[in-house]
């Protein structure tokens, strides 16, 4: 038998293509340190058949793999019989530990508003403009991840600075869900700074930093037992390491952020707030609303 993976596979049934349920799955990863967890994805549902055989199957493969059959499932049913269907089947199956992704969101709305939904699946992923952009944003944001593509920056609307562990990936990836392109630059002591930095707009620079004490112990947690004499976690390399990054920050004129005791949205929606005050949102004729170009 072999050993589960750090995050268990995510499986997604959906009656459209899974996207929602794809996204709020990599975003829960995000909070467990992993950015591209394994997800499979059972899409275009149309009988309960088809549901049934693709869990049986998953903890098939579980208990062959690892001697447990529990498994995660999302899923997005917009259709009703389906979604009756596998409650009751996951009634009988407690190993199958479940997420109905879309039906609290969707009976809220209908109990306010007064409206009923449509049934038809894949209805909100009508294609529009900003659909397009978010998914624009997203794949700007993961290719451009840890200083790749530094000729790219001046095209970003959000560029994050910061020294190992400071949680710009995942506060990256939690901005490009939302419809921005974001870059992210690590800060490594002997390596100079992408000369396409200095042409980023400073209002669209933002640093992270932490507390000395805090990184200390990400960075011990990350890497185990495996520091031998590297002073990666060392107290007194560390704090001279945050020193030197602030005064780096404070020269190129970024907004700096303390990621202490803040949840990787609240970083974000601090960053936001700097932001959306240089650049407002426009708003769009169908009362959503756009980024300015």
């Amino acid at each position: 038998m072999g050993d589960m993976p750090t995050l268990p596979t995510i499986h997604v049934i959906s009656d459209s293509m899974g996207n929602t349920a794809k996204t709020i799955a990599r975003s829960a990863a995000s909070h467990f340190g992993e950015l591209d967890p394994n997800i499979t994805v059972l899409p275009y549902v149309r009988s309960f058949d088809q549901i049934r055989s693709f869990l049986e199957e998953e903890q098939r493969l579980h208990r062959q793999m690892y001697n447990d059959d529990r498994i995660i499932v999302y899923y997005t049913l917009v259709i009703q019989e389906l979604r009756d269907a596998l409650e009751s089947y996951l009634a009988d199956h407690p190993n199958i530990y479940a997420v109905d992704v879309l039906s609290d969101s969707i009976a809220v709305i209908e109990q306010v508003s007064g409206k009923t939904h449509n049934p038809a699946p894949g209805e909100q992923h009508k294609i529009n403009d900003q659909y397009f952009q978010r998914i624009e944003a997203i794949e700007f944001t993961v290719s451009h991840d840890d200083g790749l593509l530094t000729q790219d920056l001046p095209e970003a609307d959000i560029v994050i600075l910061g020294v190992s562990r400071t949680s710009k990936t995942p506060t990256s990836i939690y901005l490009g869900q939302q419809g921005y392109k974001v870059a992210n630059v690590p800060l490594v002591e002997g390596l100079e700074l992408p000369k396409e930095v200095y042409d980023v707009d400073r209002e669209r620079l933002f640093g992270l930093i932490t507390d000395p004490s805090v990184l200390v112990g990400v960075r011990k947690t990350r890497m185990g037992g495996q520091l031998g004499q590297s002073r990666y976690a060392d107290i007194d390399a560390v704090t001279l390491e945050l020193d030197r990054a602030r005064t780096i920050m404070r020269g190129l004129g970024c907004v700096i952020i303390n990621t202490k005791d803040r949840a990787i949205e609240e970083t974000a929606q601090e960053i936001l707030r700097h932001y959306n005050a240089a650049f407002p949102r426009i708003p769009s004729p169908h009362g959503s609303f756009v980024l300015p170009v």
